[in-house]
């Protein structure tokens, strides 16, 4: 994100003089301030450009100040808004959309294919030369800890040039494995694939510095969106979209993870989690993470055994 947006404003600036042009709000700061600074009118230059960043998204007082300047924008301003990962409420874009303003989403797609093209077009953006292996690699090594990738292609990129870079050139630069989304782990252990739960689940306490209680709290809501299908009524994905209320891919990945360990697979992952549940409140003597190992190669377990060779 904060990549975006130095080259939204370097392509703001173009060949203008940058510390006449811009002026950045960011940390602790009131919010009429930056307002104001846009409705002053440039010196020396035809343009003034306002950054603003709240990484923590914006408070309702923000979205007034900021709705009442959109209202009637200065003509000679170009505002760049940075909300970070916080809060962007819905009538503050429509009020964004009214003043002629775009929104950009800088996150990776979460749907395989769409991941890769996102993947390769970072890639290419950046001039590297990956094979496949060392692509694939990659992609898996750094997961959800995009953010590394702009320091990583830098140092590639000084490195190798315009050369191909096989696994053996690139792994020297990986460093940390980096996070995971919840449903890798959750999707490795419907598939039964025990070994890819286990390295899942150590990312998400490692590189994703989560709890193991709140790991735990997303398999229990997993299986408790499975636990709903129990029900005989239910025949169909269309079914499933009803009484889960989502739509598409994710009602039927339920609807067939739920068909695969049954409803005794069900009840015996609930079982499995008090267990750890209780283990990791003081129930035993066993480390955090060694719960976590016994409690995910169980649930794997769950999944028949033609899919765990799978």
């Amino acid at each position: 994100m904060a990549e975006e947006v130095v080259r939204l404003t370097r392509q703001l600036v173009g060949d203008g003089d940058r510390s006449l042009m811009v002026e950045e709000f960011g940390g602790d700061f009131v919010m009429a301030a930056a307002t104001e600074a846009a409705l002053t009118p440039p010196f020396f230059t035809e343009r003034r450009v306002i950054v603003i960043t709240r990484a923590g998204g914006f408070t309702k007082d923000d979205d007034e100040v900021l709705g009442a300047y959109l209202a009637d924008p200065a003509d000679f301003t170009d505002l760049v808004i940075n909300a970070g990962t916080g809060r962007i409420a819905a009538g503050f874009k429509k009020t964004v959309a009214a003043a002629g303003g775009t929104f950009t989403d800088v996150s990776p797609p979460t749907r395989a294919k769409d991941r890769r093209d996102w993947w390769e077009d970072q890639v290419a953006a950046h001039g590297l030369k990956l094979d496949n292996r060392s692509f694939d690699l990659m992609v898996r090594w750094l997961g959800e800890d995009v953010a590394r990738f702009e320091s990583l292609a830098t140092t590639l990129a000084s490195a190798f040039g315009d050369r191909p870079i096989t696994t053996d050139m690139l792994q020297p630069f990986l460093g940390e494995k980096g996070d995971v989304q919840p449903w890798d782990l959750t999707d490795s252990i419907d598939k039964g694939s025990a070994t890819d739960a286990l390295l899942a689940a150590r990312r998400m306490m490692t590189a994703g510095d989560r709890h193991p209680l709140q790991i735990l709290a997303q398999l229990h809501g997993h299986y408790t969106r499975l636990a709903k299908l129990d029900d005989p009524r239910i025949n169909s994905q269309a079914d499933a979209e009803t009484l889960l209320g989502i739509k598409g891919f994710p009602a039927e990945k339920a609807l067939r993870s739920f068909r695969t360990i049954g409803p005794d697979g069900v009840k015996r992952a609930f079982e499995l989690l008090a267990r750890a549940d209780s283990d990791l409140r003081g129930g035993t003597a066993l480390e955090d993470d060694v719960v976590m190992d016994v409690l995910v190669a169980r649930l794997a377990r769950l999944a028949p055994t033609v899919s765990r060779r799978r």
